[in-house]
């Protein structure tokens, strides 16, 4: 991935999520080589310096024993010497008076740390002064007798070289980090895009879904979050897809079977209309219009109710308390009931709690007794049992064909009895669409008797008191 100038800069420093991760990076990068940069420099500063103090005080056990023999001449040391040695070297005694080698080249002025080593004879002393030349020394002292008066050997190396390495590390350093930091932006924005890139697919993916109004799933695969939401994104593309499918299908089914009726009673409307002016239809036949006209609307209304009760979402709200199932059964029971004369009802329910929406699973129980109702000989019997949880409906009639089983729950399917029969051809799917939605199942068979027998099975509440 190629950048400009202008455009690394723009995404390094813009409010992008590929800026902000290359930026995380960077100062991350550098608050470890700032932490790391510094502990080096003072650590490799002690170690020197412990190195200078080491080597002074070795050049102190040196010269002790010629000075201790010969104060006056300070033990044969000179300036040639000590410029050899690359070292200056005072003598303080207790009283604070100080020996220095004759023409010594600079002024050293030891101060009240090595003044106390000459009087306590305790220890050695170490610092870093600035001496009258102008340049940086460190100065050792270590304590000395010579004829019973109390010494402190004062001796003292410039630390020039010493600073010139520490500042060559400083730079050294300093442009480390700013290599690494500037690697670690880069990094960042290679990192950064891995991550980004998937987020922008999905991104696309959305504009595309708004522009086109085309359902196309990404089809990521990688084991990670971005995977992970990529997938769930491609999850709701198919529950999409799915649904306007389904509604799709709806849609031109009710446009389908809603063309009849309202053809039918457009028909029957018209010939009333013309009849007004002209009155040729006989009473009767006006009569019989009307009613066909009533009988239309009524089931236009049954379809329409249908059809607005399959447009409800396949999940339903459920109660926060369990309720009986039985109970549910019962008042279906008593509604349908009115409408099946002639009929015996043999019920017999345990109790059985499940979680869900009664007037929906009410509205589910009514259509398979409707059903069982619609196709009972005269004076037969709707059995209606729950028993382990199982509600199971029984009709006397002449059963389910063997072609139509697999097809019964549907959307208007009707079989070849059912279409001189009245109905929508929706109740049963709208029974399979209240059981699925509450996680149950409902399915179709026929007894060796020869009725049709429905079985629901839905999930048992937690709690069966």
């Amino acid at each position: 991935m190629a950048f400009s100038a202008t455009r690394f800069s723009a995404i390094v420093f813009g409010r992008t999520l590929l800026g902000r991760f290359s930026r995380l990076s960077a100062t991350i990068v550098a608050g470890a080589l700032l932490v790391l940069s510094v502990s080096a420099y003072y650590a490799i500063r002690v170690s020197l310096e412990r190195q200078l103090d080491d080597e002074l005080v070795e050049v102190a056990s040196r010269v002790t024993a010629p000075i201790v023999d010969d104060i006056v001449g300070m033990g044969g040391l000179n300036n040639t010497a000590l410029s050899a040695a690359n070292v200056l070297l005072v003598l303080v005694r207790a009283d604070g008076r100080m020996e220095r080698v004759q023409d010594d080249r600079i002024d050293l002025h030891p101060g009240n740390p090595e003044l106390m080593i000459a009087r306590t004879q305790l220890g050695y002393s170490t610092r870093s002064v600035n001496e009258t030349d102008g340049l940086p020394y460190r100065m050792v002292a270590v304590p000395l007798q010579i004829a019973g008066e109390r010494y402190a050997l004062v001796l003292a190396r410039s630390l020039l070289p010493t600073s010139t390495t520490l500042e060559t590390l400083r730079v050294l350093f300093w442009w480390l980090s700013v290599a690494f930091v500037a690697v670690a932006v880069v990094a960042g924005l290679n990192s950064g895009r891995k991550v980004v890139e998937p987020l922008n697919d999905l991104a696309d993916a959305v504009a595309h879904v708004t522009d086109t109004d085309e359902l196309t799933p990404i089809g990521n695969d990688d084991d990670t979050e971005v995977g992970e939401l990529s997938r769930s994104f491609d999850a709701m593309m198919l529950s999409l897809s799915v649904s306007r499918e389904r509604q799709r299908r709806l849609i031109a089914d009710a446009g389908h079977e809603l063309r009849t009726p309202l053809t039918s009673m457009r028909t029957n409307i018209e010939l009333l209309v013309a009849d007004e002016t002209s009155a040729m239809l006989p009473g009767t036949a006006r009569t019989e219009i009307l009613g066909d006209v009533a009988e239309q609307l009524g089931e236009f209304t049954a379809l329409v109710s249908d059809l607005v009760q399959l447009a409800r979402e396949d999940k339903v709200p459920s109660s926060s308390e369990p309720f009986d199932l039985a109970d549910v059964v019962s008042a279906a029971i008593e509604r349908v009931r009115r409408r099946g004369h002639g009929l015996t009802f043999d019920v017999s329910l345990e109790p059985y709690y499940v979680i869900g929406e009664t007037s929906i699973l009410e509205r589910a129980v009514i259509n398979l007794l409707d059903n069982a109702v619609k196709w009972s000989p005269a004076g037969g019997t709707v059995h209606v049992l729950i028993k382990d949880g199982v509600l199971t409906v029984t009709d006397e009639g002449s059963g389910i064909a063997k072609n139509d089983l697999p097809h019964v729950f549907e959307r208007f399917y009707r079989s070849d009895k059912a279409r001189s029969t009245p109905g929508t051809g929706l109740g049963l799917s709208i029974v399979d669409q209240a059981v699925t939605a509450h996680g149950g199942v409902v399915r179709a068979a026929n007894t060796t008797s020869g009725g049709a027998v429905f079985t629901v099975e839905l999930p048992p509440a937690e709690n069966q008191a």
